[in-house]
């Protein structure tokens, strides 16, 4: 099981800085998550922009959300 989420920032072309409870900074890139349907709001209305942390997972809204496990096990280690 992964670390929790922290704290996120949104990068410019839909990637994601997410800091880990273990003082971990990992990097993603959600570009090609945005061609699935779970995932397409992402592109409209600046959602993306509006990332947060909730019980240690990255979430937009109440439909849209990325585990902490995706984002510790496919981002790229950058501290």
């Amino acid at each position: 099981m992964a670390p929790d989420v922290i704290k996120v920032k949104t990068l410019p072309d839909y990637c994601i800085e997410a800091e880990f409870d273990t003082g971990e900074i990992r990097w993603f890139d959600m570009k090609p998550f945005l061609a699935f349907p779970a995932f397409s709001a992402l592109k409209e209305d600046g959602l993306f922009t509006r990332a947060s942390v909730v019980y240690g997972a990255v979430t937009w809204n109440d439909e849209i959300d990325l585990s902490p496990d995706t984002l510790y096990l496919r981002g790229k280690s950058i501290l």
